[in-house]
């Protein structure tokens, strides 16, 4: 029954326009800022803390981040309108030449996005951009439910796009990259110890994935930051960096990983810099810490049977 009702739901988010999300998903920020006052405050001292900026400055960005929140929310709804005509009229390539590369790279590509501007609008693009001879996926995390995961799969799932849930995944993401394709994963989310490499983020270490590296490193991959960030005007503009080949890294097994984890997030920290207010301030991104005894630079592979 949870299910039909929220299918139901989908085929109505479906049917609004682009505007009509956007109006909504503002709303919804808003929404969300009012009701939800302990995410409210982490939000707003990990903008404090985080850019050392004043309090007032603080909530300013952190209440921008939930209406950009908001928005990124429901555009799971439009994920597979983004076409060609909307390409054409709304989204702009920052760096024309690197995205080219990275579309065209001669070897599988592993890209790195965030919670970011309008992340849920990225799986449309992978399907509109990427060549259709080549494999892709997009890695997501499992919602709670399975109604909730059923639905939200089946809204993000493009016709040459698959969806995988995080969990027990590294089989499948690795026949993509083999056969040259291209995967996205959110690196920007906090995770568990036995995951984790620990890296400075902004002011403090936080929990940065592993799995993501770990997989470009096996597939030989390219590991290429991208992001769709709003312009203030309805539109998008695409930020992508140049890529890191995988293949010219050296030294042991657990050094590449943290050179591969060190290079992905340090890109989400620069453009969290830069547009601090499109980022998602209120998930608790430095929840996981190391122990007291741990040094930097961080866990080793033997003690997660990964050697």
């Amino acid at each position: 029954m949870k299910e039909v009702a929220l299918e139901a739901i989908a085929r109505m988010g479906q049917r609004l326009s682009f505007e009509s999300v956007e109006r909504l998903g503002a709303g919804l920020g808003k929404l969300l800022w009012a009701v939800l006052k302990s995410r409210r405050e982490l939000a707003t001292e990990a903008v404090e803390h985080q850019l050392q900026v004043s309090r007032g400055e603080a909530e300013r960005i952190a209440r921008e981040s939930f209406m950009h929140s908001g928005r990124s929310f429901v555009e799971i709804f439009k994920s597979r309108d983004v076409d060609w005509g909307f390409a054409h009229q709304k989204i702009k390539i920052a760096d024309p030449e690197a995205f080219e590369r990275v579309r065209t790279a001669d070897a599988p590509v592993v890209v790195a996005t965030a919670h970011m501007g309008a992340w849920e609008l990225l799986t449309g693009m992978l399907e509109l951009y990427a060549s259709n001879d080549v494999p892709k996926a997009v890695v997501v995390r499992r919602p709670r439910g399975d109604a909730l995961a059923n639905v939200m799969k089946s809204l993000r799932t493009q016709p040459n796009v698959e969806i995988f849930h995080h969990r027990n995944v590294a089989l499948k993401v690795l026949r993509v990259l083999r056969k040259k394709g291209m995967v996205g994963f959110l690196v920007d989310h906090n995770c568990s110890t036995s995951e984790a490499v620990f890296l400075p983020f902004l002011r403090d270490f936080a929990a940065v994935n592993m799995g993501p590296a770990l997989l470009a490193l096996r597939s030989k991959a390219y590991v290429c930051p991208v992001f769709l960030l709003r312009d203030g005007n309805g539109a998008f503009e695409v930020h992508c960096e140049e890529m890191l080949d995988t293949r010219e890294l050296t030294g042991s097994r657990e050094e590449r990983i943290q050179k591969v984890c060190e290079f992905y997030t340090g890109a989400v920290q620069r453009i969290v810099q830069l547009y601090p207010e499109q980022w998602f301030w209120m998930h608790k991104r430095w929840k996981t810490q190391p122990a007291k005894d741990w040094e930097f630079p961080g866990l080793f592979l033997e003690e997660r049977g990964l050697k």
